[in-house]
């Protein structure tokens, strides 16, 4: 009996994670904007942006092939990228590739808002099985995380009218990585404060 439950136990910690293993998702999220930032600096910004076209192909089938799934953002991402990156290198203007962020963060911003007007929070799908929060603090989160995106999406939009290349280019890949993780940062006290099951502070 012993030796079945110990082989049982043998065999369900051989399984893959649901996810994969945990550096896929730090590729997948993050490698396209490496490859974008180090195609750039090599060469021009239409040589990154068929990189980064490259590169996101790339992290959807690494996803399949190593996890058997592709999350939902990674698919969008993808397909944003290569939406504008196909635009870019078609017709030779990179402004396409610079309105990504911009139009992406804003249509975030719509969803989120339009998964509350629909009573079904977007961010209580996504957070529910590490860090289930009470009803009102989804609602809660969800509008910060929807003024985020736009905010997120006028910088874009301030910088890449009115600054260099170089220094859109990296607001696009280390500056917003960095505010991205800053903001979330900030909303952890909160997160903490109203996780389902505990008493308010």
């Amino acid at each position: 009996m012993s030796g079945t439950v110990d082989g049982r136990a043998r065999r369900d910690d051989a399984q893959p994670a649901p996810d994969g293993p945990k550096w896929l998702k730090p590729t997948v999220d993050y490698g396209p904007l490496l490859v974008f930032l180090g195609s750039y600096l090599a060469s021009d910004i239409r040589t990154a942006t068929a990189a980064v076209v490259a590169a996101a192909v790339a992290a959807v089938a690494l996803s399949w092939l190593v996890a058997r799934r592709i999350p939902l953002m990674t698919l969008v991402m993808a397909g944003a990228i290569g939406l504008f990156g196909g635009l870019t290198l078609i017709l030779r203007d990179d402004t396409f590739i610079k309105m990504k962020p911009t139009i992406v963060q804003t249509l975030f911003a719509l969803v989120l808002w339009a998964s509350l007007a629909l009573r079904r929070p977007l961010l209580k799908v996504l957070l529910q099985g590490g860090f289930p929060l009470r009803p009102a603090a989804y609602v809660a989160l969800t509008h910060r995380f929807a003024v985020f995106f736009l905010a997120m999406a006028g910088l874009n939009e301030v910088i890449w009218r009115t600054q260099p290349t170089d220094l859109w280019v990296t607001f696009d890949t280390v500056g917003q990585i960095a505010l991205s993780l800053v903001f979330i940062g900030t909303q952890v006290p909160f997160m903490m404060r109203h996780q389902a099951g505990e008493e308010q502070g």
